[in-house]
């Protein structure tokens, strides 16, 4: 970890000297070319390699705090061991994130000067304050990891603060950073000419920034539970023991849970920041979702497709293990529908790349009936079910091996499904009510059906929680006896999310087309162009591929480390071979 230590030293220097280096990007050339590969190309497959690991060390870390808290609390080392495992895939990826973040930089300062000068002129005091929290992130995650024996009894409190401080930096972190990249999209605080006026706060607080604040820490709590998901099935996978398989089994599970729970109020904070975004500039919106990246969104909905079906079957086959699972198990079929119909609504296009001859004969480039599967009423309707039936599915699985022996229990389930059932009403009357109201009507519609779907989960959970407090068990979970084919479930979802999140950050970043920053500092290097998207689809999957196979080096290297350490740390693994009845 000392080599993460200098790299972020260097990093520090390297921010102080920044005057210097805008004063001498004002005498050279505007761009250089990177060799081979081009400066674009270098700087996106840099920026998207950091992106996924600083995502990692953010996302791991928030759910391993909770974790934590939830063994300190219960006094189960169960929760302790599992927090510390995901620390500790967190520090393996630290010292990575560092160096790609340090070449990043690099690559600005040295092919792109001149916009590195100009975002130094709106931005270089926020540059120290990122400094700063890095090093403080550094400094307290190293305190966190190290001191966890030492912080623990009487002292455990001061040890989950430290997690908690910890991860307070790092959302500052990301926060600070998204302030320069949505600048780029909706810039605020400068007048025509580009200057700053107003302060920098002006800059920071943008139509974007809070959109893609929310979205990017939601969605980084879901990448991080399904990389730390997949590490569990690529180590239940190598597995020589039940006792271990057992254990990567409820550690694969833990991730997979956090990474549901946070994905079903993702596809929310996406609408926010695609409102915000047409809010600061119809054209730029237009350009998203009806110019030439609509298809964008086709592939975007089978990679959705993906993580909601992949996400149900995991907890399908999870049932599998549980005794008494079996009377509910003739619900999987009606839910494996409506999230098949869900899907491929989601999936159909409004218009179709057709030839001539095709278009005549339906009569334009929208199909006659397929045409009105493709608007956004439709759309929102499908994924607020698939939402629905997902959660429908966690509740199902969270009851499968309890009986509850509340008097109430009857009245209690009516409520619940009478919830659920009023929820995919009213998601469906304001989808096809829809069909008949102006486009602004529309949208607003899309906040009810919001509405009603949260509604719906907050009040089933409310309910449920206590009905089946104090219930009793038909029998203990046999972890480690899930079928094999389930982890890799875990790593489909983990690719999927990986490759989903690269196409988002292309969309994003696309819709700038030939500026740096829109509307004020112009793009005029020779690869001022918004790429095809079959070719952005290519780099995307070929960063994809690298990403994990430094991930797969970084697992690797941690089950190297454990051989002949089995106590390392004093944290010798819990036994979980013999059966729980709790789902963690």
């Amino acid at each position: 970890m000392v080599g993460a230590g200098l790299v972020l030293a260097g990093v520090a220097l390297l921010v102080t000297a920044l005057p210097a280096f805008a004063q001498e990007a004002a005498r050279e050339p505007a761009y250089r070319n990177f060799p081979w590969i081009g400066s674009r190309l270098a700087v996106w497959a840099v920026a998207q390699l950091h992106l996924n690991f600083a995502a990692f060390i953010l996302g791991v870390p928030i759910f391993a705090v909770i974790i934590e808290i939830i063994g300190w609390r219960t006094r189960d080392p169960r929760y302790d061991w599992l927090s510390h495992e995901f620390v500790k895939l967190t520090f393996a990826a630290f010292s990575t994130t560092a160096l790609l973040g340090a070449l990043l930089l690099f690559l600005f300062v040295g092919y792109y000067p001149k916009f590195w000068t100009y975002m130094t002129s709106i931005f270089f005091p926020t540059y120290w304050v990122y400094a700063l929290l890095f090093f403080a992130e550094t400094f307290t995650v190293y305190l966190w990891y190290y001191g966890w024996d030492w912080l623990s009894g009487s002292r455990k409190w001061i040890h989950v603060s430290l997690g908690v401080l910890s991860n307070l930096f790092g959302t500052a972190i990301l926060f600070l950073a998204n302030s320069w990249v949505t600048f780029m999209v909706s810039p605020a605080g400068v007048d025509e000419s580009g200057a700053l006026k107003g302060g920098v706060w002006a800059a920071i607080n943008n139509y974007a920034w809070m959109p893609i604040n929310i979205h990017r820490l939601i969605a980084n709590i879901v990448f991080g539970g399904t990389i730390a998901a997949a590490y569990a099935a690529f180590r239940f996978l190598g597995a020589r023991t039940d006792e271990e398989r057992a254990r990567y089994d409820w550690m694969g599970y833990i991730g997979n849970f956090v990474a549901l729970s946070a994905f079903i109020v993702l596809p929310f904070a996406g609408y926010y920041l695609g409102r915000e975004i047409y809010a600061f500039n119809q054209t730029m919106g237009i350009t998203m979702m009806g110019g030439f990246m609509s298809w964008l969104w086709i592939i975007q909905a089978i990679l959705i497709g993906v993580l909601f079906i992949g996400s149900n079957y995991y907890l399908w086959l999870g049932m599998e293990r549980i005794p008494g699972s079996e009377r509910y198990r003739k619900y999987v079929p009606p839910m494996l529908i409506i999230l098949a119909i869900g899907f491929m609504v989601w999936a159909t296009p409004r218009s179709m790349v057709v030839t001539l001859d095709e278009a005549r004969a339906m009569g334009g480039t929208h199909h006659p009936i397929l045409g009105f599967l493709g608007v956004m009423s439709a759309k929102n309707t499908a994924v607020n079910l698939m939402i629905l039936t997902t959660f429908l599915s966690f509740v199902l699985y969270r009851r499968a091996n309890r009986v509850s022996q509340k008097p109430w229990v009857k009245t209690g389930m009516a409520v619940q499904w009478a919830v659920i059932a009023l929820a995919a009403v009213i998601v469906t009357f304001y989808g096809v009510y829809g069909y008949f109201v102006e486009s602004l009507v529309r949208i607003g519609f899309s906040v009810y059906q919001v509405v009603a779907v949260l509604a719906a989960i907050v009040i089933v959970m409310a309910i449920d929680i206590p009905m089946f407090k104090g219930a009793r068990s038909t029998g203990v979970i046999r972890w480690g006896t899930i079928a094999p084919r389930s982890q890799y479930v875990l790593i489909i979802l983990a690719v999927t999310f990986t490759w989903l999140m690269g196409l988002m950050g292309f969309a994003r970043s696309g819709i700038r087309q030939h500026w740096h920053v829109y509307g004020v500092l112009r793009d005029t290097s020779a690869e001022a162009v918004t790429p095809a998207l079959g070719y952005a689809a290519n780099v995307i999957s070929v960063v994809t591929l690298v990403f994990f196979a430094l991930v797969m080096f970084i697992f690797w290297l941690g089950g190297l480390s454990e051989k002949g350490k089995a106590g390392a740390h004093g944290h010798v693994a819990p036994a979980i071979a013999g059966g729980s009845e709790d789902h963690g």
